[in-house]
């Protein structure tokens, strides 16, 4: 049921409902998470939730980011798989032992430095995907979210996404 389709009691007794499982979830969390969800912010949330888009906005960009790291793992375990098959390709035609074992070393260091090269353009990959969702949910209004590449402020804002995604699993009472 949508904001629309309430009266205010409901809407009142539905912001209740969603202040109080926000400030329960709050206490479950570490102090340091704790101290940076004031209680002004919940109540925005609270009042944010009472439309369903926001559910539905937070539920696209957590699918779209599991579809995101799937692929890039993929990518990551298809160039491993390759490095595989050029190591078994080049030691194929050589007969001596020295000759192998030089060959896998100086084989072996190039790999190591294009997967720590593949690494790192999957995590700038990854560190777009979450600049994208933050303006995302800061566009849609949502208190708490903002681009930003604090690893603290990271955490709040997923433990707040985290928080609607429980929130959207819940029937509420009315």
């Amino acid at each position: 049921m949508d904001a629309d389709e309430l009266t205010p009691q409901d809407i009142q007794r539905k912001v209740y409902f969603l202040m109080d499982q926000l400030q329960q979830m709050v206490r479950e969390l570490p102090i340091k998470y704790q101290m940076r969800l004031p209680y002004e912010l919940l109540s925005g949330l609270a009042n944010n939730l009472l439309n369903d888009t926001i559910f539905e906005i937070v539920k696209g960009l957590m699918e779209i980011q599991h579809v995101t790291e799937k692929h890039l793992f993929q990518q990551r375990l298809q160039l491993i798989s390759s490095q595989k098959n050029e190591i078994l390709q080049a030691l194929a035609n050589i007969h001596s032992d020295e000759e192998k074992e030089a060959v896998k070393q100086a084989m072996f260091q190039r790999h190591r430095d294009e997967l720590k090269q593949q690494d790192m353009k999957l995590v700038l990959q990854l560190d777009q995907k979450v600049a994208d969702q933050q303006s995302t949910l800061e566009k849609a209004g949502i208190p708490g979210f903002y681009i930003t590449n604090n690893p603290m402020d990271i955490q709040v804002q997923m433990r707040l996404c985290d928080f609607i995604i429980r929130l959207s699993k819940m029937d509420f009472p009315g």
